[in-house]
């Protein structure tokens, strides 16, 4: 085993640790009102008799409250274990935590497909720890399940669009599955559409058109998906309080807000320092061809800023940012690293580099935990 893939590994058991701190922590901060939302739906599966197609909130007064949401399979989870094991906010938590953690090793794998193991390390440790993600991956929320089920279905993707001579079927159907899970938990996942296409053109061009694959595996993505979401807005058609998850997102706004959000990743999404790294590696790696996956991601999330830009006021929406520049970001510190000759010098700038992002992170994840990130660095958020 190299030495990065050991790296990689402890990376990986202190990211579950930390995760695991206070993880029974009642739905509290700046972002508990979205999960108490999931916890309702979960706690009136519990009582209500687990009527899966029908997801019902607290917030209706006498009515019955079902509502158009997401694809329900985190709150039924948890209240089957509320059946069994009594209930438990960590129920909840859990969930996103272990699909996080089930995430990393096929990150890791991608980046260093694309570049190197050396960027895949340093690409990981960005991942883990940036403040949002660390943040959003133990609240009891769909966002980070659904971008963790995008890097999976993403690697296993890569897997079968680079072999598919050979027909690897496993890679293709595990892909397929990964993606449709992603997009039914969270719609704005589809986004991850943008570097399959990429991997896609890269492999057949425009034949891809003719392939019947292709099409299958965009059938098997989307199909399930358009089924749940028509479902859940006949849903917020018939019950008061006539509500659908996500409903209205999709407008621009001033360009004061778009600044906001801009300063916004800039601190407390990604940290200046992975911001500039970013910047940096999205630079040196434009004459590689492999990376062109992570240029398309990086501009459909653009267009989704722009477009959705009122969804954006909620700051988890920008959770698939941190791989694209945790990406950029390894290959940046990669590319300093092999034009060092010296070892010791290496050694210095890596630590420095490591330092600064962890205590950056730190001081923002804690200011994050207790509800004191200052307004300059985030907009509001409301129902």
């Amino acid at each position: 085993m190299s030495r990065a893939a050991r790296l990689a590994i402890l990376i990986g058991i202190l990211t579950f640790v930390v995760r695991l701190i206070g993880i029974n922590q009642p739905y509290i901060g700046e972002w508990s009102w979205r999960q108490s939302d999931v916890a309702a739906i979960a706690r009136n599966y519990f009582v209500g008799g687990f009527q899966f197609a029908r997801p019902q909130i607290d917030w209706a007064g006498n009515e019955l409250g079902y509502v158009g949401t997401e694809f329900p399979i985190l709150p039924f989870v948890a209240a089957i274990c509320y059946k069994f094991l009594g209930v438990h906010e960590w129920f909840g938590r859990i969930q996103a935590v272990i699909l996080f953690a089930i995430s990393l090793p096929f990150f890791y794998l991608i980046v260093r497909k694309v570049f190197s193991e050396s960027a895949a390390a340093w690409a990981l440790f960005f991942y883990s720890f940036a403040p949002l993600g660390v943040m959003a991956s133990r609240c009891f929320m769909p966002d980070v399940p659904s971008l963790a089920l995008s890097l999976i279905g993403l690697y296993f993707f890569q897997g079968w669009i680079e072999s598919v001579a050979r027909t690897k079927s496993a890679s293709f159907i595990l892909a397929a599955i990964a993606v449709s899970l992603s997009i039914l938990i969270k719609l704005p996942s589809a986004i991850i559409g943008a570097p399959l296409l990429c991997l896609t053109f890269q492999r057949f061009s425009f034949s891809a058109f003719q392939r019947f694959k292709v099409w299958l595996f965009a059938g098997i993505a989307l199909l399930p998906a358009t089924v749940w979401y028509w479902h859940g807005y006949q849903i917020s058609l018939k019950f008061y309080p006539y509500h659908f998850f996500g409903a209205g997102g999709v407008r621009v706004v001033s360009t004061s807000d778009y600044w906001r959000i801009a300063r916004w990743i800039f601190t407390s999404t990604l940290t200046p320092v992975l911001f500039l790294l970013a910047v940096v590696g999205a630079f040196v790696a434009r004459s590689n061809a492999r990376a062109r996956l992570f240029y398309w991601w990086l501009g459909a999330m653009i267009l989704f800023f722009v477009i959705v830009g009122y969804g954006n006021r909620h700051q988890w929406y920008q959770l698939p940012l941190i791989p694209i520049a945790a990406a950029f970001g390894g290959a940046a510190c990669a590319f300093v690293a092999e034009r060092i000759p010296r070892r010791d010098v290496k050694i210095e700038l890596a630590l420095l580099v490591a330092v600064g992002f962890g205590l950056g992170a730190r001081w923002i994840t804690q200011r994050i935990f207790t509800n004191r990130l200052a307004d300059r660095c985030a907009p509001r958020v409301s129902r």
